[in-house]
């Protein structure tokens, strides 16, 4: 080992949502931690930016993932105790649907089997209730109260922030070039410095398919483009104050979701399915385009018609598509000091404060208790 060799206890790359929620885990348990970005904190880059990130428990994706949200919440209701910030905010979220859709059918199955508070609303009452909404002739609705949203930069921030507080050294704005593992160290080698550690953690988002030696244990992850965008309101009820909840609505032309107002002259909307693919995370066109205005335009004019059609201000994240849209969770098949989280497909940064703690705990002891086994690698193995 070379003497200016800086050494760690761990060596987190990627310092987005899971990878500052880990930085902040170990640095808390009193390790000696690195954590190593291309980008600033809380970038706008990746996946981890636009403000808000919706927060539900009575989960439609699948059922397996509602133990690590109430797990979540507890975390994240713990950060906002540590730091003194309000990152979370539970407005309610008002889910609708075909009955045979997938939306409905599993928020409610979710909720059945874990116990979640979840409101069975009929149509015709729901327009009394939140006016802010026309829902579909023959939908089913339902409204999870625990439901909300967190305020994604600030939650990276905080993670970043109480980690280097607790002396983890945040190294940002020097891309990793390449990482080796002999099974006891790892050696991480970035465009400014070398460092060694004991365990790796690699949490590059919609870098998975650049980062050497992950890349070729990992299924294809499809990277795709996501506007979002905020559209103009004027009326008092669309503000977060007057009642309005998050929305989620699986229409036939798409999935369309977003949050009230929280500045009261505009609220963000945008499209969950679809996406153009991304070949090259560093070149993703983040201009606007009418392509990006139409569907959300349309789903407007057919179930908000009370919000403007044209957006005033747009934002572009990345989706990092698993192939089966679940998380991929698990230790580096080869080093098993290595572990990694990727493929969080577009419902990821709820989870970012759990997952984080998932990841601490593979990192340190080789194991965790959360249940995360669903999530493993191996489901994809021939």
């Amino acid at each position: 080992m070379s003497a200016s060799t800086e050494t760690f206890d761990v060596i987190v790359v990627g310092t987005g949502g899971f990878g500052s929620s880990c930085l902040h885990h170990l640095a808390k348990r009193g390790l000696h931690v690195l954590g190593v970005d291309r980008f600033s904190v809380a970038h706008d880059r990746g996946s981890s930016h636009g403000d808000t990130r919706i927060i539900r428990q009575a989960y439609f994706e699948h059922p397996d993932y509602v133990p690590l949200l109430l797990r979540a919440y507890e975390l994240w209701r713990e950060l906002e105790c540590e730091s003194g910030r309000d990152l979370m905010r539970l407005c309610g979220l008002l889910v609708a649907g075909p009955s045979d859709g997938e939306a409905v059918p599993g928020a409610k199955l979710a909720a059945k089997l874990h116990g979640i508070e979840l409101q069975q609303l009929e149509v015709r009452d729901t327009a009394d209730r939140f006016p802010a909404f026309r829902v579909p002739a023959g939908f089913e609705v339902v409204f999870e109260p625990a439901a909300g949203f967190l305020f994604v930069e600030d939650c990276v921030r905080t993670h970043a922030s109480l980690a280097t507080q607790h002396g983890a050294i945040l190294q940002t704005g020097d891309a990793v070039l390449d990482w080796s593992s002999d099974g006891s160290r790892v050696r991480v080698v970035t465009e400014s410095a070398t460092y060694e550690a004991a365990s790796l953690v690699l949490t590059p988002g919609a870098w998975a398919g650049h980062i050497p030696h992950l890349a070729d244990c990992l299924p294809p992850i499809e990277v795709r483009r996501k506007p979002l965008l905020w559209h103009p309101v004027s009326e008092p009820h669309f503000h977060v104050d007057a009642g309005m909840p998050g929305f989620f609505f699986e229409m036939p032309d798409g999935e369309f979701y977003g949050f009230p107002s929280l500045d009261g002259a505009t609220l963000k909307v945008a499209q969950h399915t679809g996406g153009d693919v991304v070949t090259d995370p560093l070149s993703v066109d983040r201009s606007l385009h009418p392509s990006d205005i139409g569907p959300v335009a349309g789903f407007l004019q057919n179930v908000m018609p009370g919000v403007m059609a044209e957006p005033t201000r747009h934002a572009v994240c990345l989706y990092s598509m698993s192939p089966d849209s679940h998380f991929i969770i698990d230790r580096h098949p080869e080093f098993t000091n290595v572990v990694f989280g990727a493929g969080f497909s577009g419902h990821g940064f709820k989870f970012t404060s759990v997952i984080g703690e998932a990841l601490a705990d593979l990192a340190e002891t080789g194991a965790t208790k959360l249940p995360i086994d669903f999530l493993s690698l191996e489901r994809f193995a021939d």
